[in-house]
């Protein structure tokens, strides 16, 4: 068994079923990638509990933006958090910020209580913390057992020198999940110049729709966007990958 871990974040059945071909060890299940990841569903979830024994940890995030929660959004997040618990989901993946920039610990507290058993990922409401030491020091004090982190950056290669600095005061308890930008290239120098042992990536390729009638005059999401591509995961992207760290091990 490799020491170093792999996770795939994906939001449909076909990508997670692909991740787990190429490779993956667990899979951060979400819906809307395209923006970043939201809740997604349980009727996703347990299907692909249908075809899929892999590891799931479920992103908790209500909606797009920031993650200044209001009082009515954070007892969504905590309801969501029970339901995955009681739907099996191994993990979740979760994060609060206060107006100032910290984590914000009584929200926190509640989250971890009801996640009890399961695994809890600190997702990248890290990377928009004010100061990234204090809440690698409050995420030690609540239990979380990963922090999904880019090192504060736009990709995990601009971020690699905080990365090595979070990696080293993590300790034994703490994974630090280095995300953003994860493909073959940066996992060869993430490899060559750190100590981390986890990786989070989407390898995600665009497929055209299958759509013929197309009307140029309707745009149903955001404009400029297509409404005719389709990401999915990349079962070689991830394979690819998936060999680096075998061969690493």
């Amino acid at each position: 068994m490799s020491s170093y871990l792999l996770e795939c974040c994906v939001d449909s059945v076909d990508s997670a079923l692909l991740a787990e071909k190429g490779g993956a060890d667990r899979l951060e299940l979400c819906s809307n990638l395209i923006i970043g990841g939201t809740t997604p569903t349980l009727a996703l979830y347990h299907r692909i509990r249908m075809h899929s024994d892999i590891r799931i940890h479920a992103l908790i995030r209500p909606r797009f933006g920031d993650f200044l929660y209001s009082e009515e959004e954070f007892q969504v997040i905590l309801e969501e958090v029970r339901q995955f618990r009681q739907a099996g989901a191994e993990g979740v993946v979760i994060g609060c910020l206060t107006p100032e920039g910290s984590l914000h610990m009584e929200y926190m507290k509640k989250l971890m209580d009801a996640a009890g058993g399961m695994s809890v990922t600190l997702h990248r409401a890290f990377d928009m913390c004010r100061d990234p030491f204090e809440a690698l020091e409050q995420s030690k004090e609540l239990g979380v057992n990963t922090i999904l982190t880019s090192g504060q950056a736009p990709s995990c290669l601009e971020g690699i020198k905080l990365l090595k600095k979070l990696q080293q005061k993590a300790g034994t308890n703490l994974t630090i999940l280095a995300g953003a930008g994860i493909n073959a290239d940066a996992v060869k120098i993430l490899l060559a110049e750190t100590d981390l042992t986890a990786y989070h990536m989407s390898g995600k390729r665009i497929l055209e729709s299958g759509m013929q009638f197309r009307n140029p005059q309707v745009s149903m999401g955001i404009p400029g966007m297509s409404e005719y591509e389709i990401w999915q995961t990349d079962e070689n992207a991830v394979r690819t990958v998936r060999r680096l760290l075998d061969t690493a091990n």
